[in-house]
C-alpha cells in the first residue's frame, strides 16, 4: 500500500473528506471542528476547499522545510517558543472566519491548540491536521519514520 493511500482515497469529494474529520473530532471530543490526515488536508487545498496554513516557527520552516506556496502564521516563535498575540487576527488576514482551515505543524500537536484558539474566536471550520509535518516521535526519539506530511510523499520544499 502507498503511503498516501494509507488513511483514504483522496479522491473523495471534499464533504465526505470533512465529513469523517469533523466524525474522528467527534468521537474524541476535541474542541474545534475536526482532525484530518494530511493527505485530506492536500486534496482539500489542492481543490481549493479548504486553505493550509502552517503554524510553525519561521526557523522551523527554513531548516526542516514547508508545503510551497502554504500561508504561514506562526502559532509560537522564538526560542522561548513564546506565544503569538496576534495569531487569531493574522490568520484572519489570510482568510475569513468561515473558511475551512487545515492548521499544520510539526507533529499536530500546536495546530491542536491553535484551531482550539480559533474556534474560540468564532472560526467554525478550524482543522488540525493529524500527524503534522515531521510527524509524531517513534521509539528512538525520531520523527518521520512512520507518519506526517514528508513521509507520506506530499509535496514539500526546504529553502
Amino acid at each position: 500500500m502507498s503511503r498516501n493511500a494509507l488513511h483514504n482515497d483522496v479522491a473523495e469529494v471534499p464533504e465526505a473528506l470533512l465529513e469523517r474529520a469533523r466524525d474522528r473530532s467527534k468521537k474524541l471530543g476535541t474542541p474545534f471542528a475536526g482532525l484530518i490526515y494530511p493527505s485530506e488536508a492536500w486534496a482539500l487545498a489542492r481543490s481549493g476547499a479548504g486553505v493550509l496554513i502552517d503554524v510553525r516557527t519561521p526557523e522551523e520552516r527554513k531548516f526542516v522545510g514547508r508545503v510551497p506556496d502554504v500561508p504561514h502564521v506562526a502559532w509560537r516563535s522564538g526560542p522561548d517558543m513564546a506565544p503569538n498575540p496576534n495569531f487569531v487576527e493574522q490568520v484572519q488576514a489570510v482568510v475569513p472566519k468561515d473558511a475551512v482551515v487545515l492548521l499544520l505543524c510539526r507533529s499536530g500537536i500546536r495546530s491542536a491548540a491553535a484551531a482550539e484558539a480559533l474556534t474560540q474566536a468564532g472560526f467554525a471550520n478550524a482543522f488540525n491536521v493529524l500527524e503534522g509535518f515531521e510527524g509524531e516521535i517513534d521509539q528512538h526519539q525520531q520523527r518521520g519514520t512512520y507518519n506526517g506530511w514528508r513521509y507520506h510523499g506530499l509535496p514539500w520544499i526546504q529553502d
